[in-house]
C-alpha cells in the first residue's frame, strides 16, 4: 500500500477536528443548526490554513443523510453515509472542485454554470468549490455574477482565495466572507504532538517548536515539514536534526549577540559573525532569531511573568531582560527588523549582518552598564560660556578658551581685502600666534537688516484708530471670517458717524455687495444699532492690515538692532572675519 502523507492522512473530516479556526467553526455550525444557509461563501487566508478542508466539511454537512439514511442538514456530519465517504474520497458527483489557477477563462466558467440548471444527482445540494478564485479573468467573473447572485435553491457556491484584494467588489458583495487566520505556533505544536503520538513517533519538544515556527501559521506546511523531518531523522525527531534540516540558527547564538550588545563589546560581535560564517548559518535567520528574542525580552520587561513557564528559554530571556533598559530593547528590535530588509543590498549577507550589529552598538544609548561612554568634555573658563553659546548660534566656531578676545574694531570699518571664503569656513588667521596688541585691525561686517524688517512709516488718523478698534472687536468676537474679515482688514475708514460708515477698498473682489452686507450686519450686531455702510474704490492708506504689518516690521527691526548692538556679538564678529548674522534667523518675541 502506498504511503499517505501526513497532511492528507490527518485532514480534518468534521468541524470538531478542525483546529485554529474556532471563529469560522462557530459561525458555520450555528448557521447549519438554525438552517440559515447562505448561497455563496468566500473563505480567505494564507496557504494551508484550511480553506479547502472547511469547504469539504460544509459540503458533507449539507448532504449528510446520517448512518441510518434519514438524517438532514447538520453541523456534525456522520462520516459514514455514502455522501460523506464520497466527498472525503473526492468522488461525489454533486461536489465539484475547480482550480481557477488553471481554469481561469470564461469558457471553463460557462461550462460549469451550464451544469447548474440540473438538479443534484445524489445529494441534497450541488456545491461548486472554486479555489484561488482571484485568478479568474474579468470576463469569467462577469459571466458568473448573475448566477452567483440568484442561484437555484439547490446550488451553493464556495469560493476560496489567498488574495481577496484581487476579487472584484461585485463578487465580494454577493458572498458571506470568512477569514481563516494563520495559526499560532503553540496551536501548531500541540497538533503536531497529537499527530506524532498517533503515529507512534518520538519527538523532542524543541524539534516540534522549531517545526511550528517554521510553518509560519500554515498547518499543511507544518505537517509537510514533519514528514521531511521524519525522513531526515530516520523515524525520530531530535531538535539538533530538525535545526540542521531547517538551517535554523540556535538560540544560543542570538543570546551571545545580545550579551555582547549589552556589554558594548564590538570585538565579540564581529567574532560571533565570523563563527556564524564558519558554521554556514544564515544571516537573515540570525536576525530573525534575535528579533524573536528581543520581542520576548520586551514582553518580560513590560509584563513580568508573562512568558510561558514551560519554555526552556524563559530563564535566559528573564536574565537578558534585566541587562538592558526597555528603551534599549525597543531600539535594538527596530534596528533588527529593518536590518533584515537591508541584507539584500549588502555586498554579502555576513557583511550586512556585521553592519546591522555595529549600528545597534553605535545607537545603543550610553548608560551605567554600557562600555560606550561619551568622551569627557573639557571644562569651560568661567568667563567664556556665554561666548561659546553665542558662537554656536552665529554659525562660527567656538572661540578658543585660552586665547583672550581682541578689542573690537569700529562697527562699520571698511577695508580692501581679497575675495572671502564661504561664510561657513574661517579665513586663515596669520596673526594667531602674535601678541594681541600687535595684531592688525580687522574689518567687521555687520549684516544689514533684512528688507522685510524695514520700518514702514504709516500716517495714522483718528478715523483709522476708531475703525481699527471696531475691527478688533469684530475679529475677537468671531463675527467676521473669510472674505468679510479680509474686507474689514484691508479697508480704510474715511467717514464714521451716526449717519453712515464709508470705507475705501482697493480690491474689487472685496467690495462685492454680498461681502459689504455681511460686514454691515456684523457691525450693527456689535454696535447694537443700524448703521449704513458704503464701500468706495481707492487705495487704502490707514487700514488695520497695514497697521499690523507696520507693527511687525518695527518689532523685527528692533530685534535685529538689539542683536547687532550686543557687545558679545560684536566681539565675535571682530574676532572672526567671515562671521555674520544669518538673515532671517532673528525672530522677535
Amino acid at each position: 500500500m502506498s504511503y499517505l502523507v501526513l497532511a492528507r492522512k490527518y485532514r480534518p473530516r468534521s468541524f470538531d477536528a478542525l483546529v485554529g479556526q474556532e471563529h469560522v467553526v462557530q459561525a458555520l455550525s450555528n448557521a447549519l443548526t438554525q438552517q440559515r444557509l447562505h448561497h455563496a461563501y468566500l473563505f480567505t487566508g494564507t496557504r494551508g490554513v484550511g480553506k479547502t478542508t472547511v469547504s469539504r466539511i460544509l459540503a458533507k454537512s449539507l448532504n449528510c443523510t446520517g448512518a441510518d439514511g434519514r438524517g438532514g442538514i447538520t453541523a456534525q456530519p456522520c462520516g459514514a453515509c455514502d455522501a460523506c465517504r464520497d466527498i472525503d474520497a473526492g468522488r461525489f458527483v454533486d461536489y465539484v472542485e475547480l482550480d481557477a489557477a488553471s481554469n481561469r477563462s470564461v469558457e471553463e466558467i460557462t461550462q460549469l454554470l451550464d451544469q447548474a440548471v440540473y438538479k443534484p444527482v445524489l445529494g441534497r445540494f450541488k456545491v461548486y468549490m472554486i479555489d484561488e478564485v482571484h485568478m479568474l479573468s474579468n470576463t469569467a467573473f462577469n459571466a458568473m455574477l448573475k448566477t452567483l447572485e440568484e442561484p437555484p435553491d439547490y446550488l451553493k457556491f464556495v469560493l476560496a482565495t489567498t488574495d481577496p484584494q484581487k476579487v472584484p467588489p461585485t463578487v465580494l458583495s454577493r458572498c458571506l466572507q470568512f477569514n481563516l487566520r494563520p495559526m499560532a505556533p503553540q496551536t501548531v505544536q500541540e497538533h503536531l504532538a497529537a499527530v506524532l503520538a498517533q503515529e507512534h513517533i518520538a519527538a523532542e519538544p524543541g524539534a516540534l517548536r522549531l517545526l511550528a515556527r517554521a510553518a509560519r501559521g500554515s498547518m499543511r506546511d507544518a505537517l509537510s515539514l514533519t514528514d521531511q523531518a521524519i525522513a531526515f531523522g530516520a523515524g525520530t525527531l531530535a531538535e539538533a536534526g530538525v535545526r540542521q534540516m531547517l538551517g535554523a540558527v540556535d538560540r544560543g547564538h542570538a543570546v551571545r549577540l545580545v550579551e555582547a550588545l549589552a556589554a558594548g563589546d564590538g570585538a565579540a560581535l564581529v567574532g560571533a559573525v565570523e563563527q556564524l560564517r564558519g558554521l554556514g548559518l544564515s544571516a537573515a535567520g540570525t536576525l530573525e532569531e534575535m528579533a524573536a528574542l528581543l520581542q520576548q525580552m520586551a514582553v518580560q520587561q513590560a509584563v513580568p511573568g508573562a512568558l510561558d513557564a514551560g519554555d526552556p528559554d524563559a530563564a535566559q530571556v528573564e536574565r537578558l531582560a534585566g541587562a538592558l533598559a526597555p528603551d534599549e530593547t525597543q531600539l535594538l528590535y527596530s534596528i533588527v527588523v529593518h536590518g533584515r530588509a537591508e541584507l539584500a543590498l549588502a555586498p554579502d549577507e555576513y557583511s550586512g549582518l556585521v553592519m546591522v550589529l555595529l549600528r545597534m552598538l553605535a545607537f545603543k544609548p550610553a548608560g551605567p552598564g554600557s562600555a560606550q561612554r561619551a568622551a569627557p568634555r573639557p571644562a569651560a573658563a568661567p568667563a567664556q560660556p556665554a561666548a561659546v553659546a553665542a558662537a554656536a548660534a552665529l554659525r562660527v566656531p567656538a572661540p578658543p578658551l585660552a586665547r583672550p578676545a581682541p578689542t573690537p574694531a569700529p562697527a562699520r570699518a571698511v577695508t580692501a581685502r581679497s575675495p572671502e571664503p564661504p561664510p561657513w569656513v574661517d579665513a586663515p588667521d596669520e596673526a594667531a600666534d602674535a601678541d594681541p596688541a600687535e595684531r592688525p585691525a580687522v574689518a567687521i561686517e555687520v549684516a544689514e537688516p533684512s528688507p522685510r524688517a524695514a520700518v514702514t512709516t504709516l500716517a495714522t488718523t483718528p478715523l483709522g484708530d476708531r475703525w481699527a478698534a471696531l475691527v478688533r472687536r469684530l475679529v475677537e468676537a468671531g463675527a467676521v471670517s473669510a472674505l468679510v474679515r479680509e474686507l474689514a482688514m484691508q479697508a480704510e475708514c474715511i467717514a464714521f458717524d451716526d449717519a453712515r460708515i464709508v470705507l475705501r477698498v482697493e480690491r474689487e473682489t472685496l467690495r462685492g455687495a454680498a461681502n459689504v452686507d455681511k460686514l454691515r450686519a456684523a457691525i450693527e450686531q456689535t454696535l447694537g444699532r443700524a448703521v449704513p455702510l458704503q464701500a468706495e474704490s481707492g487705495a487704502a492708506q490707514d487700514s488695520p492690515a497695514r497697521r499690523e504689518a507696520a507693527a511687525r516690521a518695527r518689532a523685527q527691526a528692533e530685534a535685529e538692532q538689539i542683536i547687532a548692538d550686543d557687545p558679545l556679538v560684536k566681539a565675535l564678529m571682530a574676532q572672526y572675519k567671515t562671521a555674520r548674522i544669518v538673515p532671517g534667523s532673528v525672530k522677535p518675541y
